[in-house]
């Protein structure tokens, strides 16, 4: 899969999945666009990636997803793909805790609204060069929360794989392909980011191959799914997750 001077944005890009992603388009030619808060993780990420362009940005702020974006088109001057990693778990709150719609607000900011909102920015850009987004969801946009404090993220992360149909529908005629990805556990520092009890040794029990994936299991699903080797792909929700739903 060649992707010799395409440009590609990856939102939280400074680890994990993002991290992994931005590497293999790199191996492949890809001119990256690192998108995170962290600079010193951003930074490692990039000295992996030739080409590179670091953005440090907080894409829940609208002014600073528009910078990504300026950015990006005044470096490399197009946008081909635009993949949604970004997300997480900030705040865990369940229905009988206080502070539950401030923990909503935050969490349908990160993982919905500025998937969304970037989406719209990248939009006339994508339709330029025909390119795609392929955006990063969950096993929880379908299934039951784990445990107490996730229902918000579970109801996120079910938002945005409709997005992506509705996106999907509504780029069609120019040309524009979006997909999702759904993982199921991956062993990245999600959990310790989230500060959730939930941990990824157990995680690997409640799937039906007993294991927990790596990030480059689900970069290499990102490259597919944006590659002209999924041309007939869109509207899809990909799950890689160990046979964790079936389970379920």
């Amino acid at each position: 899969m060649s992707f010799t001077d395409k440009v590609v944005i990856i939102t939280g890009a400074s680890s994990g999945i993002g991290a992994s992603a931005a590497k293999m388009f790199s191996k492949e030619g890809a001119r990256v666009v690192i998108v995170g808060r962290n600079q010193e993780m951003l930074s490692a990420t990039a000295a992996h990636c030739p080409s590179s362009l670091v953005v440090r940005a907080d894409i829940t702020v609208d002014s600073e997803a528009q910078r990504v974006i300026d950015e990006t088109v005044k470096k490399f001057g197009k946008i081909d793909v635009l993949v949604n990693n970004a997300g997480g778990l900030p705040v865990c709150r369940d229905l009988t805790q206080d502070g539950l719609i401030q923990a909503f607000d935050s969490i349908m900011n990160l993982n919905l609204r500025s998937v969304v909102h970037l989406t719209t920015l990248a939009a006339p850009h994508l339709v330029k060069t025909k390119g795609n987004i392929v955006n990063i969801s969950s096993v929880a946009g379908v299934v039951p929360p784990f445990g107490p404090g996730a229902t918000n993220y579970c109801v996120a992360k079910a938002g945005l794989n409709h997005f992506t149909v509705c996106a999907a529908v509504e780029l069609a005629s120019h040309g524009v392909r979006v997909n999702t990805i759904s993982p199921g556990p991956v062993s990245t520092n999600f959990q310790k980011n989230a500060n959730y009890p939930t941990e990824y040794e157990k995680m690997a029990e409640g799937t039906l191959l007993k294991r927990v994936s790596k990030p480059e299991e689900i970069a290499d699903l990102i490259l597919y799914l944006a590659s002209d080797r999924a041309i007939g792909v869109t509207g899809v929700n990909w799950f890689s997750d160990n046979g964790f739903i079936n389970k379920r």
